[in-house]
Order: structure tokens, then C-alpha cells, then sequence
């Protein structure tokens, strides 16, 4: 199992990168952000799965905020409906990564802000339920950059993995489809 914490620690602000072995299509080569992670369970955003959805069509206030390409972000099958911000800078409820946090998307932004990235329903983990996902060795956990949320989706999980010491970053040269090798 590769990590970079203590089973103590809390999880937020860190990234889960969903390990090959992982099959579920929710999370098939995802970077999940975590949000929160205490003992009623966990929360985070996956940050690798843009939609189609302009920002500009939903919350029309927030657009000049969005960042590029100022798309809706597919943050995980949990409420979808919900919409969740997470804005660079010192603005908004600290996620446990310097520089990023939780954007208040119901008040009206400052024209002026760090850009936010805007995510369609989350991620979520009952108490227990992640470790036990962790045991079985469908994720990897490593620490969370700033600029993480903000990074092109396409390649994200290559990239992640590929900045990582050690043998994780072969894990990076893992074919999409080992059937057709």
C-alpha cells in the first residue's frame, strides 16, 4: 500500500489516486481532492472529471471568477446537484492544502478573487468505508499541490502519479487497457 500518512492523520488535503485495480467507473483514473475527513467519514472532490456544463449557464455570477476553461466539474456521484467551490488564495474554509479553499458559492464573489473551479456533487466515504478501500489497496494517498485543483483534467492522473518519489511513479506507465498488451 503507498502512502504518505499516518492511519491518525486526518486525510484532508490530500489527493486519492485511484489505483488500476480500482474498477469502479466512478472512479476509473481519478485524483480526488480531500475536503474533510473526520469521524463522521470523508468527503473530497474528484478533480479530473470536467462535464460539459458551462459555469456561466448555472451560477452566471461566478463566471468570471470560474477557472479556464470555465467548465462544471463532475466532483463525484454523491448530490450532484450540489454545487461545491474551491478557490485558490486565502479566501474561504481552509481543505487542508496552503493556499485552497472552500468558496461560499451561495454570496456574491469579489471581482477581484483567485479563480475557483466549481464541482457537481462529491465524493464520499461513510466512517470506515476508506480505510477499508485503502486495505484493499484501490487507492493511492499522497499529499495534495495548490495548483492541483486547477491543473488540465486530461492527464492529471499520469501526472500526479508521475511527480511522486519512488516506484509509484511507474505506476504512471500502466497501460489504459493491459488486456490489449
Amino acid at each position: 500500500m503507498w502512502h504518505d500518512w499516518e492511519v491518525s492523520e486526518s486525510l484532508a488535503g490530500k489527493l486519492l489516486i485511484a489505483s488500476p485495480r480500482l474498477v469502479d467507473p466512478n472512479f476509473d483514473r481519478t485524483v480526488v481532492l480531500i475536503l474533510q475527513d473526520d469521524e463522521e467519514g470523508t468527503v473530497g472532490v474528484v478533480l479530473n472529471r470536467p462535464t460539459t456544463e458551462k459555469i456561466e449557464d448555472h451560477l452566471p455570477e461566478w463566471s468570471a471568477r470560474a477557472a479556464r476553461p470555465g467548465l462544471v466539474h463532475y466532483g463525484g456521484p454523491v448530490a450532484p446537484q450540489t454545487a461545491i467551490g474551491v478557490g485558490g488564495g486565502a479566501e474561504g474554509m481552509a481543505v487542508g492544502v496552503p493556499g485552497l479553499g472552500l468558496i461560499d458559492l451561495g454570496n456574491s464573489p469579489a471581482d477581484d478573487g483567485p479563480p475557483v473551479r466549481v464541482y457537481s456533487g462529491y465524493a464520499g466515504w461513510g466512517q470506515g468505508q476508506l480505510s477499508d478501500e485503502l486495505t484493499m489497496g484501490s487507492w493511492y494517498v499522497v499529499q495534495a499541490a495548490p495548483d492541483d485543483p486547477f491543473d488540465a483534467p486530461e492527464g492529471m492522473w499520469r501526472r500526479v502519479l508521475r511527480r511522486q518519489a519512488g516506484s509509484l511513479a511507474l505506476v504512471s506507465t500502466y497501460p489504459d487497457h493491459v488486456e490489449l498488451n
